[in-house]
């Protein structure tokens, strides 16, 4: 995928380097100092020497910017409350700021295609509408980091199709996942714990979820197999990466290989994850499920999945600050930085076929974070995208 640039030619930054730090390479941490020429990386030496006009990091570390391939932080800030819609533009400037803040310098914007409009789901379209505002932002260059569109299919709906015809590959969508939310199964098997999430988050009596349930029943039974198909032709035409969501069984798993699917979002157990990377599709997983030791949907735990070495990728998922912490968390299980910052960045990006950045290298972009700690608990210490300070 070709890069999309979060600032224009004549806006990229001069010359920007910084020494004295410890740079996260792909396969080491060295001392050195690493160059930012016209938004890439032009020069990376070994040493402590502090250049003339250099900053000075003092032994902070630098790494690459964070990629983030599935958040639900921009439905967050369109819809603060059920029900409430906030003006989309100033919606997405809030969204991009924040992640700017957190150490993301590339998001893939997760947005639902697929609505349910017989009253009894709540789900209705947005997401042509939304990317349109977003991609005539990103053309005026109001954001400070770069974005992608990830259209999150939802099979349990009644437009699914309808909604995905209306993008194009001028869209340039960079994901589209299989979203599969049938109570009873894959996430939601677990029908307590989903009655707890959804009656909370939905502010639903018991009538009303069993309504619900019965519901998303009904079209997974008349839609599933016609929108599974669908969506991964769609995936095809749109030239976008196919992702899997909350494989559970080896079946699940090999329905996903046999669509061509790139990564698996959150598999809901050891078996899903070990069968996914036995069929060579990476593992991404929460980073909120790798803080916190469990999912809150009863899931099987990330940080079991890292310690079974069935672990490739983490997404904030909905929390982006949860991102960059759980790089560090994942250093202290595999007592290996490089390979926990890859779970970021590096691995993220070859997952969304980007091809420009993610690693600390020459010719890459210049998306860098300096980074120090206090008490296991990183310190975001400066941002930079293309070069420019961001945060």
């Amino acid at each position: 995928m070709a890069s999309t640039h979060s600032f224009s030619a004549n806006t990229l930054a001069g010359d920007l380097c910084l020494a004295n730090a410890r740079l996260v390479l792909p396969d080491r941490v060295i001392t050195g100092a690493l160059t930012i020429t016209q938004g890439t990386i032009s020069d990376i030496t070994e040493g402590d020497t502090v250049p003339t006009d250099a900053m000075d990091c003092a032994g902070d570390l630098v790494l690459p910017g964070l990629v983030e391939l599935h958040t639900d932080n921009v439905e967050r800030h369109i819809e603060p409350r059920p029900g409430v819609d906030w003006p989309h533009l100033p919606a997405l400037l809030a969204h991009d700021a924040e992640l700017a803040s957190t150490g993301i310098t590339t998001v893939f914007d997760a947005m639902r295609v697929g609505s349910i409009h017989n009253g009894k789901g709540r789900y209705i379209d947005y997401a042509r509408s939304l990317a349109n505002e977003l991609l005539a932002a990103r053309a005026e260059g109001l954001f400070k980091i770069s974005h992608f569109l990830h259209l999150r299919a939802e099979i349990c709906s009644e437009t699914l199709l309808e909604e995905l015809a209306t993008f194009g590959p001028e869209d340039r969508v960079g994901i589209v996942s299989l979203m599969d939310h049938t109570p009873g199964q894959r996430q939601f098997r677990d029908m307590v714990a989903m009655k707890n999430y959804v009656t909370k988050k939905r502010h639903m009596g018991d009538a009303e979820f069993t309504a619900h349930v019965e519901n998303l029943r009904g079209l997974q039974a008349r839609f599933g197999a016609k929108h599974e198909a669908g969506a991964v032709a769609e995936a095809g035409r749109l030239g976008a990466v196919l992702a899997s969501h909350d494989d559970t069984t080896t079946a699940h798993v090999a329905t996903s290989a046999d669509n061509g699917v790139g990564f698996a979002e959150f598999p809901t157990t050891v078996e899903a994850a070990q069968a996914c990377h036995d069929s060579g599709i990476a593992v991404m997983m929460g980073a909120p499920n790798l803080i916190r030791g469990v999912s809150h949907s009863g899931n099987v735990a990330a940080h079991d999945l890292a310690k079974a070495n069935l672990l490739d990728i983490v997404s904030s998922d909905y929390v982006p600050s949860a991102l960059l912490l759980s790089a560090f968390r994942l250093a202290e299980i595999w007592d290996d930085l490089p390979r926990a910052v890859a779970t970021v960045t590096r691995n993220a990006a070859r997952a969304a076929r980007l091809t420009d950045r993610g690693t600390l290298q020459v010719g890459m972009r210049g998306d860098v974070l300096r980074v120090g700690a206090f008490d296991r608990t990183p310190l975001l210490r400066g941002v930079w995208c293309q070069g420019n300070k961001i945060g």
